[in-house]
Parts: structure tokens; sequence; C-alpha cells
């Protein structure tokens, strides 16, 4: 099954998730990874909110690519309100020329009112469904001045378009929707309304196949639609180098981040799934003591099998279709500076990766 391919343009690397920080990017970096990115085969691009916005990068991604498909992945919904997020969505689909999709993700309570000065006044998944027929609703409106569609709901009302405020119709007013989700409440509401989810990395390939996949196909069923179209996403973590023992130290990076996600108790609903529950507690004692440093060899070389593709570059088109085939439609390749620079070898991963 030929798999399609995106890449972030920029995004967390292991010295973040250890907390060590990130490097300042400039709009000329952008535009050139960007560039590459679509020259070397890519099939689309994302831009994370990890310090950064995620809207403003696809700007400059939109004025210098043509083919490629541009998304978040993901954008905090909550701290933005749906008009806010629908006026940002719709100038990207206009400007990419439809190639834009809005992949929205709820993050945890405590980030949203400790981070984002944002209040969480109930369970995150009715408020998601919400906001999400409320950007349908607004997306209408938009496309149809002269007939605009309103929605009221528990969160979120949208009540007034008046023309002056209005951007108008455009060439192509569907833009893909796409939530993040680890548990099944997410993956059952993308079902029903999105066109496709973005996998959370910390979704085990087992967990996604157990419990997230049913989820959305009974989401699906719910509301009548043909899941055969749906686009999951999958962005497993990548252990990858020149040579074996690039490999090795690649894997003692991606047990840092992948101890970053699994110390998050909103997400230990996965590590339960594998029985791994005392893990995630003593994770998340670690990130509160702030000792960082000491979380990572918490992760054992079980766990990192089954969150992880791990092989040499020649080797990690066949190590991804190991795992991917037949789960994903699109998998998401963090490949970092080393491998981006090896053009070829992008060329001829991305070849393979498409092949039926």
């Amino acid at each position: 099954m030929a798999l399609l391919v995106e890449t972030p343009v920029f995004g967390p690397d292991t010295n973040q998730y250890a907390g060590q920080g990130q490097p300042a990017v400039t709009l000329a970096q952008i535009a050139d990874i960007c560039r590459l990115c679509e020259d070397v085969g890519f099939d689309g691009i994302t831009t994370a909110e990890a310090g950064h916005d995620a809207f403003l990068p696809l700007m400059i991604a939109a004025a210098h690519t043509e083919r490629m498909k541009l998304g978040t992945n993901i954008a905090i919904a909550f701290p933005r309100s749906p008009m806010v997020t629908a006026q940002m969505a719709w100038d990207l689909a206009h400007f990419s020329g439809g190639r834009f999709n809005l992949g929205l993700g709820t993050q945890v309570k405590g980030h949203n009112e400790r981070r984002y000065s944002t209040p969480w006044p109930s369970a995150p998944g009715p408020r998601m469904r919400e906001y999400l027929l409320c950007l349908k609703a607004i997306f209408a409106s938009f496309q149809h001045p002269g007939k605009p569609t309103y929605f009221e709901g528990e969160f979120y009302r949208f009540t007034m378009m008046a023309p002056f405020f209005n951007p108008g119709p455009i060439l192509h007013p569907q833009v893909p929707l796409y939530v993040s989700a680890v548990g099944p409440y997410m993956a059952r509401l993308s079902g029903e309304l999105c066109d496709g989810l973005r996998l959370h990395p910390i979704s085990t390939f087992r967990h996604t196949r157990d419990v997230i996949v049913p989820a959305v196909a009974a989401g699906a069923a719910k509301s009548g639609r043909d899941a055969s179209g749906f686009d999951l996403v999958g962005a497993p973590f990548l252990a990858t180098g020149r040579t074996d023992a690039d490999v090795e130290q690649a894997r003692n990076s991606v047990r840092k981040q992948i101890a970053f996600y699994a110390s998050t108790r909103s997400y230990h609903g996965v590590l339960a799934h594998h029985g791994w529950e005392d893990t995630g507690l003593e994770l998340h004692a670690l990130s509160v003591a702030g000792k960082w440093a000491d979380m990572p060899a918490l992760i054992t070389d079980e766990m990192l099998e089954e969150w992880a593709v791990v092989a040499t570059y020649d080797g990690l088109a066949d190590a991804v279709r190991a795992k991917a085939d037949g789960l994903f439609r699109t998998v998401t390749l963090t490949l970092l500076d080393e491998a981006r620079r090896d053009v070829e070898l992008m060329r001829d991963t991305l070849r393979r990766l498409h092949q039926d």
C-alpha cells in the first residue's frame, strides 16, 4: 500500500524534550526547508505549536511551494475562539490554493489554564465537538455571505456576521478538519465530524490498532459516513541514523521524547493499555520535580519497540512500512538535519514509501 508522507517544517528536537530549550528560526530557513521538502517529494509539511505559533510559518510555506499539502500538527484550539481559528484557516486555504488542512488539539488542563491563561470549564471532548461544528458554520457563512449559517451550543455561539467582517467566498472552501487523539472519545469524534485524525506520537502501534481504529469506525458509523477515505496520520517516534552506532545514539535521544510525553497523566491510558501505569506515575513525579534528565532511563527497550521505528537510513522505508502498512494512510517522518541534507537519501526513502 502506498503511503503519503509528510514532515515538520521545524519542530521539537530531542534537546527541547529534555528541557534544554530550542534554537531560533528565521523566515529564510523556513522557506529553504519548505522548498527542499517539496523538491525531494514529500506529500505534505506540518507545523507544531511547540514554542511557536502553528499558523504563521505556513504562510511562508504557501508562498514558497506549489504542490505540497500544508497543515497544523497541531494548533491548540481552546485558547483561540472558533472565529479566530476560522479566519486564519480561511486565509491559509485561500493563499495556498486549497492545500491547507486544519489540525486541532485540546492540550491538557494544566497547560490551558497555567500556560495559555484559558479557562477549563468542563471535559474537553464535548467542547471540541462544538468547536468543530461552530467552525463548519463559520466556514459556510464565509462562503455564502448572503445566507449565514449560525451555531448555538452550550460552550460556543456564533450568531452574528456583518458583511464588513466576512472575508467572502474562496475557490477552495472545504477546509479539511483533523483532530489530535490519544483516547477513544476524540477518535470517535474524528470519525464522526472530521476528514482525518492526527495521532499523537504517544499512541503506540498496538494502542492505535486496538483502541483508536475501532473508535474512528464507530464515529463514522454514527454519522453514516464512509470511512474509506478517512486519513489516519501516524507520527511514530524515529530512531534512525547512517550507521548502527548512530541508531543506538538516536535510540537514547528518542527515550527523551517518549519520557516527556509519557509523564503526562492525560496520556496514561496508553501506558495502561500495555501495563506500564507505574512507569507513567514515576515519570510524572520526576517531571513535577523538574528532573527531566532522569526521565529517559525509565523507557525500556520493550517500550521503545512499541513506540518507535528503529532503523538505519537505508532501512528506514522498510521499517516504516513494516509497522505502518495497513494502519496509516499518511505517516509523518520527523527527520533531523543530517538526513535532510542527504537529498538522495530522502528521495529514495520517499520513493519506496510511495510504492504500492
